[in-house]
């Protein structure tokens, strides 16, 4: 029997996860707050050790390990395995993962940012199954994208392909990506919050929306009982994602756009003003052959993310 081991490292928690390679699911896992201020000398030694222990009560030694897939947020160097400083991970500056762990544990390994590697996971073993052309968007509390094209994945020249939260949709809106009027502004959660403080600034009408607590999460449940406001919030974020996702169907013309997060749970909330918007901007033609679609794989994205890049690796170069 063969297996992949799978790392996902984040700014909050990290997993290890254990697979087959025949019959892909998480066999066996262990999970631990980062704690990213203690460096990553430390955090990497619990990566090693955790794998270690999978290892061990699983009865698996290291050349039962056909590959190691890492997630993990960039900036990164997915070719050479090195992760560049990554907003979430202080310290960590041009630190060679990769071979780390390889040298550590014998095992081959593979890193990849982590909206590239939940869109190998979703193309994989999730919404994306099938598809030669397909474009994963992260939706949460930003705004990325991992990109297959033409049946492999797509980092780019230099491994910044799928930043689409930095495209400007508007002259003036919600500032994310370090640019007022972005995708991520309008459509990621940070960006729904700060679209609803500024409309709720101006707003004399009644409204449930919490102004202690204003979340995508809170305005979504305001919206759901029928709140005015709060759903003229989310039709205007369905509004610019259909335009951000016009833009994507136009330049890349893909089969499948799978998007995940915000749109998986609150998606109904998006569809209306997101389909009249695609019908106006997009080319026909291409949205026509475009499907668009929830992710599938929820929270157990990290899981089979780094499951994913693990056996995309060992499919293609091992």
């Amino acid at each position: 029997m063969k297996y992949y081991l799978g790392m996902d490292v984040g700014g909050t928690k990290c997993a290890v996860v254990l697979s087959e390679t025949d019959a892909v699911c998480i066999m066996d896992k262990i999970r631990f707050d980062t704690n990213a201020e203690r460096g990553y000398s430390e955090i990497i030694a619990e990566l090693i050790s955790s794998a270690r222990e999978i290892m061990h009560r699983n009865g698996i030694a290291s050349e039962d390990i056909v590959a190691c897939g890492i997630s993990c947020g960039g900036p990164l160097d997915s070719n050479k395995g090195i992760i560049m400083s990554p907003p979430n991970l202080p310290d960590w500056d041009n630190v060679p993962l990769a071979d780390m762990i390889t040298d550590a544990l014998g095992i081959p390994c593979k890193v990849r940012n982590d909206a590239d590697a939940c869109a190998i996971a979703e193309w994989k073993f999730g919404a994306g199954r099938g598809a030669e052309n397909m474009v994963f968007l992260t939706f949460g509390t930003g705004m990325g994208a991992g990109l297959i094209l033409n049946g492999r994945p797509y980092p780019g020249s230099c491994g910044t392909a799928g930043e689409v939260g930095h495209i400007r949709l508007d002259a003036d809106g919600p500032v994310a990506y370090g640019k007022a009027g972005s995708f991520e502004g309008f459509c990621s959660g940070s960006g729904i919050a700060a679209m609803a403080k500024q409309m709720l600034s101006i707003y004399n009408g009644n409204t449930i929306i919490p102004r202690d607590n204003v979340t995508a999460k809170t305005v979504a449940e305001a919206a759901v009982k029928g709140d005015k406001l709060a759903n003229a919030i989310y039709r205007r974020c369905g509004e610019k994602l259909g335009l951000g996702l016009s833009v994507i169907i136009d330049i890349l013309n893909p089969e499948k756009i799978v998007i995940g997060s915000i749109y998986q749970r609150s998606g109904f909330l998006l569809e209306n003003s997101m389909r009249d918007t695609i019908k106006k901007e997009a080319l026909a033609v291409s949205a026509e052959h475009c499907e668009i679609v929830p992710a599938m794989l929820g929270d157990d994205i990290g899981d089979f993310a780094a499951i994913g890049v693990a056996k995309d690796y060992a499919e293609e170069c091992l």
